[in-house]
């Protein structure tokens, strides 16, 4: 296995470690042994995690989580118990229920291809790695329903190289910074009406280059939908779902992370059948992290 591969899926099991200034990981490969009591064998591959930044690009789900116009039930979190026991001692559970596509989530293959893979089904391999972030912001400022070209792609490649195969790639529009604003956000804030909407996205033709010819793992973006708000035969969504593209919508933070050199794990709810899910996405950036701040 590749060091670059060994990195990521280092990083992803690190995410769950309490202490990062002293958390480090074993990774075994098939020609690895693990050091038996006096240490021999190789060493593992180790990943401090106070080298990077860990910036959330998720927006957090409660009453004011924007849904798809056409999901008018939204987020519901029920109070089952929260107070003292008569064990004497302090519990608290509730009960949720929420839409597959709201909030920051993904959609799965199957959401716009029959015979796609389920939300969990969507191999690990796919949900972390290198991103990629086109930033679009200039254009989407001057023009509500900007969609990206390949030329925008171009543009970026010129100035940061080649995409890689198997990056994710993240829009960058700063419509998050609209959140929680429906209408601000959507274009449009009528109930069960999504015929109105009106924000920036992924092009037909530059989705078309980074799924096709630049073998991207993921499309996402900080946006509702990687098809431009207008759209209504979701083409981009069909271009990558049939390509066994996952998307990740509703991302926040992207003005946190670099064009290249972050690492992007997004792990979603493993919800067997489902078309998509809620969120929980991350990006390690490099560079050092205040004492104070691990």
């Amino acid at each position: 296995m590749p060091k670059l591969e060994l990195r990521f899926l280092a990083a992803s099991v690190l995410v769950g470690c309490a202490a990062l200034a002293a958390c480090s990981v074993w990774v075994e490969t098939p020609d690895d042994r693990r050091p038996g009591p006096s240490g021999a064998g190789d060493p593992g591959v180790e990943l401090d995690l106070t080298t990077f930044e860990i910036v959330d690009l998720t927006h957090a789900f409660g009453p004011e989580t924007i849904y798809w116009p056409t999901d008018t039930t939204g987020f519901l979190l029920e109070q089952l118990a929260f107070g003292e026991t008569d064990g004497g001692y302090f519990y608290s559970a509730y009960a949720l229920a929420t839409a597959e596509h709201g909030g920051t989530h993904i959609d799965a293959p199957i959401h716009f291809h029959e015979g796609g893979v389920d939300a969990a089904s969507i191999p690990l391999r796919r949900l972390l790695g290198p991103a990629v972030v086109i930033d679009i912001t200039a254009q989407a400022a001057g023009a509500v329903d900007y969609r990206l070209t390949p030329a925008d792609v171009e543009a970026h490649e010129a100035e940061h190289g080649e995409i890689p195969p198997g990056s994710l790639i993240l829009l960058r529009t700063d419509w998050s910074a609209r959140w929680p604003d429906a209408l601000g956000y959507l274009g449009d804030d009528t109930p069960g009406d999504a015929s109105s909407l009106h924000f920036p996205s992924y092009g037909d033709e530059a989705a078309r280059l980074l799924v096709e010819e630049r073998g991207a793992a993921v499309l996402g973006a900080d946006v509702a939908s990687i098809d431009y708000g207008p759209s209504t035969d979701f083409t981009v969504h069909q271009i990558a779902a049939a390509a066994g593209v996952p998307s990740l919508e509703n991302l926040t933070n992207l003005d946190q992370v670099p064009a290249r050199g972050a690492t992007v794990i997004a792990l979603p709810m493993k919800i067997s059948g489902g078309s998509g899910g809620p969120l929980r996405a991350i990006a390690l950036v490099p560079g050092s992290v205040p004492s104070g701040e691990r």
